[in-house]
């Protein structure tokens, strides 16, 4: 006896089976026509996933957009100082607010594992204690992880560096860092020193925003690779954006990403903000600020897609949806071969579970029972429609329901409703 049967669903590799639930995990996959549950879902035909995963965003900002003003240069630098502002009027209560607002529309759209980047560079610790609040309200359906985030720089804030202490204290999960923000190299790379000391003397991963900018003599991935691998800290280590990589010379580069799988560090782009960002300087030819993806997945580098931002300083837009991420990662990588648009499907589940560490994630048996059902046949057809989350399963209790987008015809000879779904080949 099952408490709930997901029936009928296709898995990402191509099987069709029906997956038990017992509690919390996922207790048998393969044929329980005969098995009786407390309830059974039909999703024949559908495809069945495991929850998507977001390596990379900032919930202490999130819903923010417009206040004080929307961000008119369109620029990096003008979104930190908008957020500077920002945390000058914003109270603990509606960071609170938004966040779980966000995780809402994260629950219904089967995103159900978020790392989070949290500013550290206030002496009231006020997000911190707010995404803290918020870890704790969604712990049953969303599995969120904090990083403490010196936006305003490690050093060149007087403070952050024991307001970051003090995040790590109070229980912030990741050490985080913005080296390229320093005021000189030196002491950029100096950061990456003693955050990467601080990460190993706590026992703690690190997820750093590293070289975003355009700039091809920022190279602070550098020195976060060779610290991950004299520390020890192989598999716990991930460069968020590297975006100066892809103005880098290729002779460099063909040093430095096997000194990465070396290393053990995961990358993490983020190809929605990255590509609204970067290359504000240029006319034409215009950098599109995207790192080298599949470069790095050819070293056997681990690569996930991250959202980032969600109407707030930096980006205008955003729904929750790690599908449009990914959607827009392999149009600007030209992951257009079918086994590259899967790998792009594979990269905002199984791979960003690998970077986040996740344990019991996947479809398999014992693995926690957290799952979603969309209204498509394969990974591929997935990204192309970004479509419904007809079930959201978290830790075996469905969530959310959002029915099939089917439309209305009313056209002389033609059906009477239309599904935007396409068997190859017919």
């Amino acid at each position: 006896m099952f408490d709930l049967i997901v029936k009928g669903g296709t898995l990402p590799d191509g099987r069709v089976a029906d997956i038990g639930i017992t509690g919390a995990r996922v207790t048998a996959i393969g044929n329980l026509q005969e098995a009786d549950a407390g309830e059974v879902i039909d999703v024949s035909g559908d495809l069945v996933s495991p929850p998507f995963v977001d390596p990379h965003f900032h919930l202490d900002a999130t819903l923010s957009y417009g206040t004080p003003r929307v961000n008119a240069s369109g620029t990096l630098l003008e979104g930190i100082g908008l957020w500077g502002e920002l945390k000058e009027i914003v109270t603990q209560e509606e960071m609170v607010s938004r966040a779980l607002e966000y995780c809402d529309w994260a629950a219904s759209m089967g995103l159900l594992a978020i790392r989070s980047h949290v500013d550290t560079c206030d002496d009231r610790l006020l997000g911190v204690a707010a995404m803290l609040e918020v870890r704790d309200k969604v712990k049953g359906y969303i599995d969120l992880q904090l990083v403490a985030f010196p936006q305003d720089g490690f050093y060149r804030d007087p403070t952050a560096r024991d307001n970051t202490m003090r995040a790590l204290d109070m229980g912030v999960d990741v050490v985080g860092g913005i080296p390229h923000f320093e005021r000189t190299m030196a002491d950029g790379a100096a950061s990456v020193r003693e955050l990467c000391e601080l990460a190993a003397a706590r026992g703690l991963p690190v997820d750093m925003h590293c070289d975003e900018t355009d700039d091809p003599h920022s190279r602070h991935i550098e020195t976060l690779a060779y610290e991950a691998q004299r520390l020890g800290l192989q598999g716990r280590v991930a460069g968020s954006h590297l975006t100066s990589m892809h103005s880098m010379d290729n002779y460099y580069v063909s040093k430095l990403l096997p000194l990465m799988a070396e290393a053990g560090v995961a990358a993490i782009p983020n190809p929605l903000i990255n590509i609204m960002l970067q290359g504000r300087h240029d006319t034409f030819p215009k950098r599109r600020g995207l790192t080298r993806v599949k470069e790095m997945q050819a070293q056997g580098i681990t690569v996930g897609w991250g959202q980032d931002c969600v109407l707030d300083p930096w980006y205008s837009l955003g729904t929750a949806d790690m599908l449009d991420v990914a959607f827009m990662g392999l149009h600007v990588a030209q992951m257009s071969h079918p086994d590259e648009m899967r790998r792009c499907f594979d990269m905002v589940t199984t791979q960003n579970a690998r970077i986040l560490g996740l344990e019991g994630y996947g479809l398999h048996v014992g693995a926690q029972a957290s799952l979603v059902v969309l209204d498509a046949g394969d990974p591929v057809e997935a990204l192309r429609l970004r479509p419904a989350r007809l079930a959201v399963v978290s830790k075996g209790r469905v969530i959310a329901k959002t029915p099939r987008q089917d439309a209305s015809l009313t056209l002389p000879g033609r059906p009477a409703t239309i599904r935007r779904r396409h068997r190859q080949g017919g």
